[in-house]
């Protein structure tokens, strides 16, 4: 479907920007695509890529991910039912599903191309997606994000009174959304239009998740645990607990330590604990301590992958880098990918396509209680994060931070995702050509968190 999509966009682009005197604009729109396609985005991730693959590969080797498919099992058996019960691509995936809840989309992408690479392995039809394949797709293009950290950031720099007001908001609109999204892709893969072709290659037969993929680090012969280990461990889970404890509840640290100093005047150290940004104090306390688990998230990948493996007799520095190495590669296959997607929609949107869309779906959107504002935003979304980001800026600033449309607005923002972007990333990856039913999938995810958004708001706030 992205055929059709890709060359409509291109040939919209030429004949809108003609007609309107923006031929010029949509040449420009073109090339700055291209290059911001590779300067700004291709090569910033290989580093991301680089290091998120180091860290999964530890983790691999170390039985981390096949202990998280094992405890997932029953929940992702019946999302995945092609892919066998302890293959480690059902761990990635929901690697890839903790990020992306969290907010962090600079880990997600990494650990989500690393389930794709998973997925391509099982899959007999080389460029064509699997069925798994276009339910990750769809899981991805509406994840349910506990935290808009974004779309509040943009409240609160504009001085919101209640910036935080739609975390609720935005995570019941992202629950409606990703319920769209998977109900439709069941759906979409049972139809005629949809069916898989005939196998390219022999399906491969598979008990357990260390056969089923050819280039899988072994996780066989760690060594076991020691005693010194395990008290390190332990150790170790109780520095990250007493820091949870100080990011969440800095008054309570402090009147610790105070005591500490009264105590042991001569030995305790004279820190003060403050929040690590000002919104914490103003959250209620499941969303404050929701966003210093967030905070504290990426740094306990960090650490524990490669100490648990280090624990296991992993060398892993050299393993780490063997890791890294994949990121580049996959930084380079996406390229191709990136630049077809970016360029059709920056030709279409430097011609006023989105522009002319907005006109015209304008008047008969408004009667039904939808913010005229809003459609720039809506329509934008599917296509380009930072173009969302600015317009979303744009509609706080002209119609203040706390309206309804500002609030409709960030829900929208944080219950839907750059769906086409999403599916040049992934697919490209792993060299999917024929993406079937992921586009309509992703695209019903979108309309539905529109529309949730819209209702909700106007329930919460209106």
């Amino acid at each position: 479907m992205l055929n059709p999509i890709w060359l409509w966009l291109v040939l919209l682009a030429v004949f809108i920007g003609g007609f309107s005197g923006n031929l010029n604009a949509v040449t420009g729109g073109a090339f700055e695509a291209a290059q911001g396609a590779v300067m700004n985005i291709a090569l910033p991730l290989a580093g991301m890529f680089a290091l998120w693959l180091g860290i999964m590969r530890l983790a691999e080797l170390a039985g981390l991910v096949n202990v998280l498919a094992r405890a997932l099992r029953p929940f992702t058996r019946r999302l995945f039912p092609d892919v066998p019960a302890d293959h480690p691509a059902l761990g990635e995936m929901a690697m890839n599903m903790a990020a992306n809840m969290l907010g962090l989309s600079n880990a997600a992408t990494p650990l989500g191309l690393k389930a794709m690479k998973s997925l391509e392995t099982l899959n007999p039809r080389p460029g064509t997606a699997s069925n798994a394949m276009c339910t990750f797709l769809a899981i991805n293009t509406a994840s349910i994000q506990l935290i808009p950290t974004t779309a509040i950031s943009i409240l609160a720099s504009h001085h919101a009174a209640n910036p935080t007001a739609i975390i609720g908001s935005a995570m019941l609109a992202t629950l409606c959304a990703f319920t769209a999204g998977v109900t439709a892709v069941k759906l979409l893969e049972k139809l005629p239009r949809y069916a898989l072709p005939p196998a390219e290659v022999e399906p491969p037969s598979l008990t357990s998740g260390d056969a089923a993929r050819a280039d899988a680090p072994a996780s066989t012969g760690l060594a076991p645990l020691s005693d010194n280990a395990r008290w390190l461990l332990a150790l170790y889970g109780a520095g990250l607990l007493g820091l949870f404890f100080t990011l969440a509840f800095p008054d309570q640290a402090n009147a610790g330590l105070a005591a500490l100093r009264k105590a042991l005047p001569s030995i305790a150290p004279a820190w003060n604990f403050a929040p690590l940004n000002p919104q914490l104090a103003a959250m209620r306390l499941s969303m404050r301590l929701i966003s210093v688990f967030g905070m504290l998230a990426v740094p306990f990948m960090l650490t524990f992958f490669p100490l648990y493996a280090w624990l296991r007799g992993i060398k892993v520095y050299e393993e780490f880098v063997e890791g890294a190495k994949e990121g580049f590669q996959v930084s380079l296959r996406i390229i191709p990918y990136l630049v077809a997607i970016l360029v059709a929609v920056g030709m279409f949107r430097a011609a006023g396509g989105i522009t002319l869309l907005a006109q015209i779906l304008g008047p008969v959107l408004k009667p039904l209680g939808f913010p005229v504002e809003l459609l720039p935003l809506v329509l934008v979304r599917p296509l380009s994060g930072s173009g969302t980001t600015a317009i979303f800026a744009d509609i706080v600033k002209n119609c203040g931070p706390d309206s309804l449309t500002s609030l409709m607005g960030g829900t929208i923002f944080g219950s839907t995702e750059t769906t086409f972007y999403v599916l040049a990333v992934y697919f490209g990856s792993v060299g999917i050509r024929r993406t079937r039913h992921a586009v309509p999938a992703g695209l019903m995810a979108d309309l539905v968190g529109v529309i949730a958004s819209i209702v909700i708001c106007r329930w919460m706030f209106a």
